[in-house]
């Protein structure tokens, strides 16, 4: 996810910098810690290259759980001040939505969701054009046609991404198939370390995220 997170933070300087004069005070709501190494840690990248590019000021809350938690998370920020939030995770999408309409004059982005408000907007890019890429490489490099894809959870973004992977990789190799193990985490180091090597005991050669 690290790569797709990169056109976030392209989108993210640039928005803000068309408008830093309206928007003052940016908030980023976070579903992982900063140090992921991915989707999180390209986010964060992000808000300091707004910081770096246009001076507006911004906060951040780091590993903030999906659902009541997220909600108590982005109401704190709505009501302290500022006037751009970024909820970056797809589960944020329902409890951005309701404090959006109890905030009319605070914008919200959302990542990669379908719900949006006169002040509600969703930013996400093409994600599965990078899966069907390694798609891609994966059946050039297979010996076994077996590979194995740790998915997070089955929302639109990832079972898309799973797609593409899967349809690239069997116009290299039609015989090949992709085993997924779901995880149900944006981050579990462990979980994702034993759906690894299951998927290594099922015959994969290669392992892909």
């Amino acid at each position: 996810v690290a790569e797709g997170a990169d056109a976030e933070i392209a989108a993210t300087v640039l928005f803000i910098g068309s408008a830093n004069a309206q928007y003052t005070k940016a908030g980023f709501v976070y579903v992982g810690p900063v140090g992921d190494h991915g989707w999180t840690h390209r986010h964060d990248l992000g808000r300091r290259a707004v910081e770096k590019e246009t001076g507006v000021e911004t906060t951040f809350v780091e590993s903030v759980a999906e659902g009541a938690d997220a909600e108590r998370v982005i109401r704190k920020l709505a009501s302290s001040g500022h006037n751009l939030i970024f909820t970056t995770s797809f589960g944020y999408m329902n409890p951005t939505l309701k404090v959006a309409k109890a905030f009319p004059d605070v914008k919200f982005e959302h990542a990669t969701g379908y719900k949006q408000a006169d002040n509600m907007a969703t930013y996400s890019a093409r994600f599965y054009e990078g899966r069907a890429i390694i798609g891609t490489i994966a059946g050039h490099m297979s010996k076994t046609g077996v590979v194995g894809y740790i998915a997070s959870f089955p929302i639109p973004e990832v079972v898309r991404g799973i797609n593409a992977f899967q349809l690239a990789m069997q116009k290299v190799n039609p015989d090949a198939v992709v085993k997924v193990v779901w995880v149900n985490s944006w981050y579990d180091p462990g979980k994702e370390g034993d759906a690894a090597k299951a998927l290594i005991d099922q015959g994969a050669d290669i392992i892909t995220q």
